[in-house]
């Protein structure tokens, strides 16, 4: 991903709230099951870490990326942005 891709995926990340959160318990399957079905249904997903989590954001964000074969668009206090290109044809793809 270059740099202008990852900066108009920044700027349209801005507008979407967080849809899903992690928190004491970390990265569970549940919740690599549910990012992995919202970054194949939107190709851009923004993510809360609460601050009860046992990790800081940035191992968090690496850790679904490397699992999930997402990229890590931005870090930003406690919200994780992560895109990943879909190959459903029924969405409207970012990049």
């Amino acid at each position: 991903m270059n740099t202008s891709e990852r900066a108009k995926l920044r700027s349209i990340a801005m507008k979407e709230k967080p849809i899903t959160q992690i928190g004491k318990n970390g990265i569970t399957e549940t919740v690599l099951r549910q990012v992995d079905e919202q970054l194949t249904a939107r190709e851009l997903v923004k993510i809360s870490v609460l601050r009860n989590a046992d990790d800081d954001v940035r191992t968090v964000a690496e850790q679904l990326a490397d699992a999930l074969g997402a990229e890590v668009v931005q870090t930003l206090g406690f919200k994780i942005t992560l895109y990943r290109y879909s190959d459903s044809k029924d969405i409207r793809h970012l990049l």
